[in-house]
Formats: structure tokens, C-alpha cells, sequence
């Protein structure tokens, strides 16, 4: 017998005759969910019916949705699976047994209503799991609703009269309903009262926690989360977790007014009104530690950042206090940064664990969510060079700003990489502070969106709003979010529902800007205290013990600041983010200040250009990077961030000018990342031309004015005193040289390559294999090497150029018959100024007029950067003549014959020996 004749039988035997076939055809739905049916009715399992029963259950069996809800939800609940259960007569027996409670045993038209009911209880349970959230008390200062809305959805039951909406009635509150097995808040108990059903529903979804998961489109994940926080009972605390929770509200919010006590007139972005950060972030450390999480990396905005550094990365004290110090001396090259940017990294042991942990701060500049991205290559690089591939031993945890998380599009852009084979981080756990203001911007006209999380939604990340004033909710949230990037792999955002009790800074005058908001907060309690009361007055802790808990905490900032006034030297690499054990002396400075040569053998050249010119072998794949993060994890890797236009590079200018551009310099921070950006001027319009070389060499460190000292070592050490390193190159074995000296120099320093358009297929833009083999190296300036070079006295002029229009003036030379009188010259490298081996050129020449020579228009390309050090090393004597096209405020014209004609136009001057006679320089 079949397990669906089997199951009928099963169901007939046990006698529920009284259940009604519905007439599905006639069936009509009314408003407020409730349906009706006019049909004729016949004995459930008679005649008939028996065979109908059959067609639905193998309906069922193919797709559950294709039968009636009635039917679906009686067919999961005696069934309960796809095959026969031994339990089943057991089950249909209190299945009779419930019917006949009801007084529905011999009454079809009570059945029919029985089945409605629990469709209705059913949909009931589903709305508070939906949209319960919207009327959680999540604000502390019970001013604005979290979601900006006063709007109470019309299927929760806050008042008796939308009972209504379901078709039921007061009188039904004290009825027992099954529940369905998409609710976990029966606990061991399968059916409840209508009354205690709303009770727990309000108690799971509408205090001090808001759930939204429900357009998660995982079963599995959602069942998960409704098991985790419905389950009566869940979220229980024992005393000694309560006091360890008191512990260290008290370190964190007496750290903030140490500060404020000590430096009242500084700013420092304190944690007031959200303290529970601090405990909310050594939770999701301590579960994830005891998860076997062994580092975590994290990035933040500067609000509370000092807090964490000294209470969660355990920084020492001392070292945050002689920050504020204004006559504190700088030890470390650089400019260093303001206290609340910068980054630390330390190992110690997980009090709650035992276990050895690793924490990572990263230094963030103003830019409030720059670090995202940093971050999540950074723990990508950590996860790979470890072999988790999983993400059991390395996280991410990325703190954000309410109003940062909804207005930049970075977090969006990040949040998309969480999922990419290349790119996942396995779950980020996202904290937000959301102290319900932007600067002096209120919510309502800083986003259009309910919530700053929404655009977690897109990524299906489940997002768990707590009220920030009660903190054994906000500690539990923080440990499922834990367990939920454990279990699943994926993002998660805990939303601290809080205030911020001062200004933006310590500075400003709230008052002006958000007056009714602060008239509130001047009036709060802080959170410290409501949970001290709390414990002392269920006996958890004694006031004396809390008093006694402050005292210590307090003697030991005091203690830690009498030490602060012993440091007189600050040392920027003691709050290094990223330190590369090994690779620099104990000094943290270069072993060496040489570089080897960079070419290899003919063998292996050969052997590389055969592997490169065939399909690769099986299984090979393509390791990606986050780039700058992903380079600071190793300097041993190569790693290259490409545009697919140069131009495109401008909407990574936070990052190049923040990260890239100044991270040594603020932070000590060394960093090989290579850009390699087309650039050309090829007639291919204002976005497909120029990689816009006058920014990066516009904020190149280098000293127009200063004539350099030359010495032996000159080349590496201009390298490691510059901030970073911008070459055209006009050769391949230059371009190999280069990528090359960037991993073997003795240290560090970001490589931005213009790199080939056209020159990857011009005939001319070639190189033999002597230009690589072992013993060649990277050459800074290729020289004239050509007629000119054999009679320099006889040349009228030099023209010095860089990248691909050396090609067009090669050709024009040779077509105008000048290659006597004309010596061109390029730099591959443009900054740092080759100094050196220009100099040699220029004194080779001495009777020859200086140009140079670009496609860029004037006030663009290189010519702003290269004129000022040309005439420091000819000591103002000389001038040094442009040539190239006019200023202009787009990059490059869209017009092929436009930039023909122009390209023509300065050819013709290049190459006109008389066209700078007469003229004042």
C-alpha cells in the first residue's frame, strides 16, 4: 500500500468525518482575510472524497502551494514529512481529540470555521514576525519612532478591535489554537491561547528588540532566527554574566568622562549616549572567539573610537592620555593624525575564552565609511594567507554612523562584494551606532528610507534594531548576531538604537540646531545607572560593590594618566594597524637602502612566455583582491588594482587621496599597492583619455626647489623618502622592471603606472630580451641613443617627454629628416624627479634648447610638475619650453578630427627650431 493510501486510510480510521471538502471553485475571500463558502458539502473521507484526498496530497507532495493554505497546513501538520510516520495515528488522534474539544466532531460548518481561525492565528503570527519591528519601543528617548513613521500596522493587535482584521472577536482570546511550525513561542507547548499568543508576540517583536528577516528567501535562516529570539526563556542572563555586564558598562562610560573630566576643552567624539558599544563589541569578540575565531578586524568611524581602543583592543592608557598632550613631540616621520583616526593592532588573551585572540583597528580618516572596503580586503588577505577559506579564524567587524550608513555609497558598494567568490569575507557583523542625528541633520531630511540599515535588505542580511538603553537585549542580539556569521556565512547588522548626548563634537552647542532632542537628553538617565538600580535591586550586586567597581576603574585611568606625563615623545608606529613582522629592523626602518637588479634569466623569460602564451592548466583560478587592504595583510604580494580607463580612477578619490596618497605619512602605514592606469590621449573622448597624472604628481612629497645631494644610493633613497611612485613607461621590459623593483626594494611605497593604450599594439613599443635578463634593472630616464647622441654640441634641441607620444615624435623626427639636430628624451619615471640622470642629460646638451614635449593639455599631464625641477637643476639658466595642447577644461575633445588636428598642431612646434625665438620664457 502506498504511504498516500496508507495516510488516508490512517485519517479514515481515526473518524474526522466532519471536516468539509470546500467548494474551491465557489470559494470567495471578503476583506480582512476571512472566506466564506457557499458550496454543498459530503462526508470528508466518503465516496468521493477519498480520491480527492489523494489528488491533493500528490498536488502537496509536487508543490505545496498549489493547494488551498487549509489543505497545505493540514497536510504539514498530520503528515509531517514526505513518508508514512510511525506517530501519525498518534498524531490524528489528538488531531480528533482537539476537534471534539471544540465541540466540532459532528458540526461542518464549525470545522470549516475551525480551519479559518488558524488560517487567521497563522497570519496573525506572521504579521508580528514581518512587521512587528515597526512598533518596538527602540528609541531610549521616546521621541521619534525608529523607523520615522507613527504609522501602527493594521494587522497587530494593539488594540482589541483589530481582532476584526482577522475575522475574530474578543470572545476568541481565550480559545486554544495549534500553532504552525513556522513559530517557535509555544516553546514545548503545540497550541496556546489566542490571549497568550499576542502576549508572547509582543514580548518577542514589539519591546526593546526589531526584527526584520522576513525577506530573507531562505526557510532554513528564517526558522533560525524565529527560534533564537521567539522561544520563551531565551534571553536569560546568569548573575555573573549581569556583573561582567555592569563591569563593562562602568569602564566604558567612566573612560568617557575621565576624559571629558581631564581635557574638557578637546575633542575626542565621545561614546556618551551609546556606552553600550563597548560590551555590545567584547560580546560578539567573546562568542566569536568561543566560535573559534582567532583575529578580528575592525573599522569605525571616530565616535567612540578612543573608548575602543581602550577598552576593547586594550591599547594602553597612558599611551590614548599623552595624546592630548600639546607639547608632545612627534618622533616618526610624517604628519602624523589626530588621535581619533588612528589604528592599533594587538594580541592578547580572551578573558571570557582563555583563548589567544588577534584585534585589528584600522585607521580611518574623516571620510566616515572610506574603510569598508579597506577592511574587507585586509581580512580577505588574512583569511587567505591562513588557509580559512571558511572564515572560521579571521572576521570583520565594521562599526558605522546612522546617517553614514544611509547616505554613502561605499557601504552599498561593499555590501555587494560579501557574496563574490573572490571578494567574500565569509559575514561581516555590522554594528550600528544610530544616534537618530547626522552632524545637525534630523533623520527626516537626511534619508528617504524607514530605517539607516535598509540597505542591508539587498544582500538578504537580517537586521536586529535594539533599544541601546537596555543592555542585556543589546547583549543578546550581539551574541546571535555572533552565532548567525558563524552558522551562516553571511552579513548581519545590529542596530544600537541610541542618542548622542553631546554635539557632534565636544565643541558644538547641540541646543541650536536640535533643541527639543536635547531637552529630552539633558533629561535622560544614563544607561550605567538604570541597569545598576537594576541589579542592585534584584540583589544581583550590592551598592557597595558598584561603587567599589568605579573606584577601581577610576584608579586606574588616574594611575595610567600620572605615567602619560612621563612621555614626551609621541611614536606614531605604536599604533600601527598592520605590522609586517620580519620585513623592517627592529627600528621599524628598512634593513637595507639597496635594491637588487631586477632582471632575471633567459630561461626563465622563455619559460614565463610560454606559460603565458598557452591556455592554462586545469583547475586554475584567479586569486582577487580588496587592493589596499588586501596589500597592507603582506608586503610580500603583489597586488594591483586595474581601471578600465584611467579617468574611471576619480571615483576612488577618497581612498587615493586619504589611504593611498598620505597612509605613511599619518599612520606609518607602508603599502605596495600598484594602480595601473590606461592613459592616452588617442581621440577616444573626455573619459577613455586621461588618468589625470597632474593629480597624483600634484600631491607628490618631493621638493621642486631642492637640488638633491647625489650619491650612490640615491635612487633607493629618494624612493623611500617619497610618498609614492608615478612612472610612464614606454617599454614592456620597462613595465616588467618596475613591477619588479616593486617587490624586491627593501620597503614599501604605492606604484601608480600610466599605463598603454595603443602601445600594446604598436609596432615599435617592443623589447628584446636583453633589456631583461639577469643584471638589467629599471630605467628611470632612457636617454637619446640615436645620430643626436654621437654629436651633442650639434643639437639645436632636446625635447623631453614621457609615455606614448614619444612614438609621435620619434616619427616626425624621422619624417622631417631632424634626428641630428633633435635629441628626444623620456622619463619613465616622473616622481620622484630622476634628478640625477637628468642633470647628465642637460649637461650633454648645452647649447640646446629645453622642451617638453606632452599630449596632455597644458593644464594637465606633467608639465606644472616637471618645469619647476628642471630649472632647479639648471639653476634657473636655461628655460624649459611647452609644447603640447592648450589649456582646456575637459581631459581630452571627443572629436577624432579635433584631436588630429591638435595633435598636428604641436608636432609642428616640436619640431620648428625657430618656433621660441624671441619669446621671454
Amino acid at each position: 500500500m502506498s504511504h498516500v493510501k496508507l495516510f488516508a486510510a490512517t485519517v479514515k480510521w481515526y473518524g474526522i468525518k466532519t471536516l468539509q471538502k470546500p467548494d474551491v471553485a465557489r470559494r470567495v475571500f471578503f476583506r480582512g482575510q476571512r472566506y466564506v463558502s457557499s458550496g454543498t458539502s459530503e462526508p470528508f473521507l466518503s465516496g468521493s472524497n477519498s480520491n480527492y484526498v489523494e489528488e491533493m496530497y500528490y498536488a502537496w507532495l509536487e508543490n505545496p502551494q498549489s493547494v488551498h493554505k487549509s489543505w497545505d497546513l493540514f497536510f504539514r501538520n498530520a503528515n509531517a514529512g514526505q513518508t508514512y510516520d510511525p506517530q501519525l495515528p498518534d498524531q490524528l488522534e489528538r488531531k480528533a481529540s482537539f476537534l471534539q474539544s471544540h465541540g466540532l466532531a459532528q458540526t461542518p460548518g464549525k470545522a470549516e470555521k475551525l480551519v479559518e481561525d488558524h488560517l487567521a492565528v497563522q497570519s496573525l503570527i506572521r504579521a508580528y514576525q514581518i512587521r512587528g519591528h515597526h512598533v518596538a519601543q527602540l528609541d531610549p528617548l521616546g521621541i521619534l519612532d525608529a523607523d520615522l513613521d507613527s504609522f501602527v500596522p493594521s494587522d497587530l493587535i494593539t488594540t482589541i478591535d483589530k481582532l476584526g482584521f482577522y475575522g475574530l472577536h474578543e470572545s476568541d482570546l481565550d480559545k486554544v489554537f495549534q500553532l504552525p511550525t513556522t513559530t517557535f513561542i509555544g516553546g514545548n507547548e503545540n497550541s496556546l491561547s489566542l490571549r497568550e499568543i499576542i502576549k508572547r508576540l509582543e514580548n518577542t517583536y514589539c519591546q526593546h528588540i526589531g526584527l526584520e528577516f522576513m525577506f530573507i528567501n531562505d526557510v532554513e535562516q528564517c526558522q533560525w532566527i524565529r527560534q533564537k529570539f521567539e522561544t520563551p526563556g531565551v534571553m536569560k542572563f546568569t548573575n555573573e554574566e549581569k556583573r561582567t555586564l555592569l563591569a563593562r558598562l562602568v569602564r566604558s562610560m567612566r573612560f568617557e568622562d575621565f576624559l571629558a573630566r581631564k581635557w574638557s576643552s578637546e575633542k575626542r567624539f565621545g561614546l556618551e549616549g551609546c556606552e553600550v558599544m563597548i560590551p555590545a563589541l567584547k560580546t560578539i569578540i567573546d562568542k566569536s572567539s568561543e566560535m573559534g575565531i582567532e583575529y578580528v578586524i575592525m573599522g569605525m568611524p571616530h565616535r567612540g573610537r578612543l573608548n575602543v581602543l581602550a577598552n576593547v583592543i586594550r591599547k594602553e592608557l597612558e599611551q590614548i592620555f599623552c595624546q592630548f598632550d600639546p607639547k608632545l613631540e612627534a618622533a616618526d616621520e610624517g604628519s602624523g593624525d589626530v588621535k581619533y583616526h588612528l589604528g592599533m593592532y594587538h594580541e592578547r588573551i580572551n578573558r571570557a575564552t582563555n583563548k589567544k585572540i588577534t584585534l585589528s583597528l584600522m585607521a580611518n580618516p574623516s571620510h566616515l565609511e572610506a574603510v569598508d572596503p579597506v577592511v574587507q580586503g585586509k581580512t580577505k588577505a588574512e583569511q587567505f594567507y591562513r588557509g580559512d577559506t571558511a572564515g572560521k579564524k579571521v572576521m570583520s567587524i565594521l562599526l558605522h554612523g546612522d546617517a553614514a550608513f544611509a547616505g554613502q555609497g561605499v557601504v552599498y558598494e561593499t555590501f555587494h562584494l560579501s557574496d563574490l567568490p573572490s571578494y567574500t569575507t565569509n559575514g561581516t557583523i555590522h554594528v550600528v551606532v544610530n544616534n537618530q542625528i547626522g552632524f545637525t541633520t534630523d533623520p527626516r531630511m537626511a534619508r528617504s528610507s524607514p530605517y539607516p540599515t535598509d540597505v542591508a535588505r539587498v544582500v538578504n542580511a537580517p537586521i536586529f534594531h535594539v533599544n541601546a538603553d537596555d543592555p542585556e537585549a543589546v547583549m543578546y542580539v550581539c551574541s546571535v548576531a555572533a552565532e548567525w556569521r558563524n552558522t551562516f556565512n553571511k552579513d548581519v547588522v545590529v542596530d544600537l538604537v541610541c542618542y548622542r548626548r553631546r554635539g557632534h563634537n565636544e565643541m558644538d552647542e547641540p541646543m541650536f540646531t536640535q533643541p527639543l532632542m536635547y531637552k529630552q537628553i539633558h533629561k535622560q538617565v544614563p544607561v550605567l545607572k538604570k541597569y545598576a538600580d537594576k541589579l542592585i535591586a534584584d540583589g544581583t550586586v550590592t551598592l557597595q560593590e558598584f561603587e567599589e567597581e568605579i573606584a577601581k576603574y577610576d584608579r586606574i585611568c588616574e594611575e595610567a594618566y600620572t605615567r602619560s606625563k612621563d612621555n614626551k615623545i609621541l611614536h606614531i608606529k605604536h599604533w600601527l594597524d598592520s605590522p609586517w613582522p620580519g620585513f623592517f629592523n627592529v627600528d621599524g626602518e628598512p634593513k637595507s637602502m639597496s635594491c637588487p637588479p631586477t632582471g632575471i634569466s633567459e630561461d626563465l623569460l622563455t619559460h614565463i612566455g610560454n606559460v603565458a602564451s598557452s591556455v592554462p592548466v586545469k583547475d586554475f583560478k584567479i586569486h582577487a583582491g580588496f587592493e589596499l587592504g588586501f596589500a597592507m595583510a603582506s608586503p610580500n604580494a603583489l597586488v594591483c588594482w586595474e581601471a578600465q580607463f584611467g579617468d574611471f580612477h576619480n571615483t576612488a578619490q577618497c581612498i587615493i587621496d586619504q589611504f593611498i596618497s598620505s597612509g605613511q605619512a599619518k599612520w606609518v602605514r607602508h603599502n605596495g599597492i600598484v594602480l595601473l592606469l590606461p592613459h592616452g590621449m588617442e581621440g577616444m573622448g573626455p573619459e577613455h583619455s586621461s588618468a589625470r597624472p597632474e593629480r597624483f604628481l600634484q600631491m607628490s612629497n618631493d621638493d621642486s626647489d631642492a637640488y638633491p645631494e647625489f650619491s650612490k644610493q640615491f635612487e633607493v633613497s629618494q624612493l623611500y623618502e617619497c610618498n609614492w611612485i608615478v612612472v610612464n613607461c614606454s617599454t614592456p621590459a620597462n613595465y616588467f622592471h618596475v613591477l619588479r623593483r616593486q617587490i624586491l626594494l627593501p620597503f614599501r611605497k604605492p606604484l601608480i603606472i600610466l599605463t598603454p593604450k595603443s602601445l600594446l599594439r604598436h609596432p615599435e613599443a617592443k623589447s628584446s630580451f636583453d633589456e631583461m635578463v639577469s643584471g638589467t634593472t629599471f630605467q628611470r630616464v632612457i636617454p637619446e641613443n640615436g645620430l643626436a647622441a654621437q654629436a651633442p654640441h650639434e643639437v639645436k634641441r632636446v625635447i623631453f617627454c614621457t609615455g606614448k607620444v614619444y612614438y609621435d615624435l620619434v616619427k616626425e623626427r624621422k619624417n622631417q629628416d631632424l634626428e641630428k639636430q633633435v635629441a628626444i628624451t623620456r622619463l619613465e619615471q616622473i616622481s620622484p624627479f630622476p634628478f640625477d640622470l637628468l642633470k647628465e642629460e642637460l649637461d650633454k646638451y648645452p647649447d640646446a634648447d629645453l622642451v617638453w614635449c606632452q599630449e596632455e593639455h597644458k593644464n594637465s599631464g606633467y608639465y606644472d610638475y616637471v618645469k619647476p625641477r628642471f630649472r632647479t637643476i639648471v639653476n634657473h639658466t636655461r628655460p624649459i619650453w611647452y609644447v603640447g595642447r592648450e589649456p582646456a577644461a575637459a581631459a581630452a575633445t571627443g572629436n577624432k578630427n579635433t584631436h588630429l588636428v591638435s595633435l598636428r598642431r604641436f608636432l609642428d612646434t616640436a619640431f620648428n627650431l625657430e618656433a621660441f625665438e624671441g619669446k621671454t620664457f
